[in-house]
C-alpha cells in the first residue's frame, strides 16, 4: 500500500508538471497559428498545429515526464485499487493550478482555489476509506471489449473535437482523460506480467487498447490545451480518467474499501469528481487559442 502511495503521487507530480510544460509548448504553436490565419473553419486548431507543438522542446520535456509518469502510475495501478490510484494521479491538477501561476501566468479565483481544495481533502479521504486492490485477471471479452472501446472513443472523439473546434477544449480533456482512464484499466488486467511472458503480453489485446488510449489520449490533450486553459482542460481529463476506472475496478476487478469505510469511500469519490468539474467550469476560458488571439490584436493595436 505504501509504496503504491508513494509511485502514485509520484506520477501526479510528474504529470502536472508534465502538462504545464506542453501547455506552454501548446501556446507557442497556437500564437504562431493565429499569426498566420491558419485555424480550422471551426475555430480549432489544425493538425499541422497540434504537430508544431508537439516538437517544441517544452512539450518534449513534458511528454518525457509524462512517460515517467505513466510507468509509476502503471506500478500504481497494480499495487492499489483504481478509485485510489487514479484518483491520486488526477491530483496532478493541483500541481498544474500552482505551476500554471508561476509559468503562464494565469491567475485562479477564488472558487479554483476552492475546488482545489475540496480535491485534496477528497484525496485524504479516499486514503483513509481504500482497502486492497482487486484482482488482476479478467475475462478474454473484457480484454477486447477495452480495446474496441478504446479505438471508438479516440476516433471517434477526435472527430468531434475537430468539428467543435475553439468550443471543443473541455470535450477534448475529457475524452483524453477516458483515453488515459482505458490505459489504466489495461495496465490493471494486462497478461504476461506475473510471471512475465512476453508471447503472453503481446497476444493480449489490452496492450494494444493501452496503446491507443495512451497515444490517443495525449493527442486530445493537446488540442485541449491548444483551444482551453491547462487548468479546465486539465479538470475534464481528471474527470475522465477518474470516474470510469474507479467503477470498473470495484464493480469488475474486486476493489474494496475498508470495512465499514464504503460511504467514506464514496463521499471522497463524489468530492474528487465535483471539484475537478468544479475548475473546469471555473477556468474554462483562457484557452491558448482565445489568449494568442488577443496578444495578436493588442499587437496590431500597438503597431497601429
Amino acid at each position: 500500500m505504501i509504496l503504491g502511495l508513494v509511485t502514485a503521487v509520484a506520477a501526479s507530480v510528474c504529470y502536472g508538471t508534465g502538462s504545464v510544460l506542453q501547455a506552454v509548448g501548446a501556446r507557442r504553436s497556437a500564437r504562431q497559428e493565429a499569426a498566420d490565419g491558419t485555424v480550422t473553419e471551426h475555430g480549432g486548431p489544425s493538425l499541422a498545429s497540434t504537430a508544431k507543438a508537439a516538437v517544441t522542446w517544452e512539450f518534449i520535456l513534458g511528454t518525457v515526464l509524462d512517460f515517467i509518469g505513466f510507468g509509476l502510475g502503471a506500478l500504481a495501478a497494480r499495487l492499489l485499487p483504481l478509485f485510489l490510484s487514479q484518483t491520486i494521479i488526477s491530483a496532478n491538477l493541483v500541481i498544474t493550478a500552482l505551476l500554471s501561476v508561476k509559468l503562464l501566468g494565469l491567475r485562479l479565483r477564488q472558487l479554483e482555489w476552492l475546488s482545489i481544495g475540496i480535491l485534496c481533502s477528497a484525496l485524504v479521504l479516499l486514503a483513509v476509506a481504500a482497502g486492497p486492490e482487486g484482482g488482476h485477471h479478467a475475462a478474454r471479452a473484457f480484454h477486447w471489449a477495452l480495446l474496441i472501446g478504446s479505438a471508438v472513443l479516440i476516433a471517434g472523439g477526435s472527430l468531434i473535437v475537430r468539428r467543435l473546434g475553439s468550443g471543443g477544449a473541455i470535450v477534448a480533456g475529457l475524452l483524453s482523460g477516458l483515453g488515459f482512464g482505458a490505459l489504466g484499466i489495461g495496465v490493471r488486467i494486462l497478461d504476461g506480467i506475473e510471471p512475465f511472458s512476453i508471447t503472453a503480453l503481446l497476444a493480449d489485446p489490452a496492450l494494444y487498447a493501452i496503446l491507443i488510449g495512451g497515444i490517443g489520449g495525449m493527442y486530445l490533450h493537446t488540442v485541449a490545451l491548444q483551444v482551453g486553459s491547462v487548468n479546465g482542460a486539465t479538470a475534464a481529463l481528471v474527470v475522465g480518467e477518474t470516474v470510469v476506472p474507479g467503477a470498473v475496478g470495484v464493480l469488475w476487478l474486486g476493489d474494496s474499501s475498508r470495512p465499514g469505510l464504503a460511504w467514506l469511500a464514496v463521499l471522497g469519490f463524489l468530492l474528487a469528481v465535483v471539484s475537478a468539474v468544479g475548475v473546469a467550469y471555473f477556468g474554462e476560458d483562457g484557452g491558448a487559442l482565445q489568449a494568442a488571439a488577443e496578444e495578436e490584436k493588442a499587437a496590431a493595436g500597438k503597431s497601429s
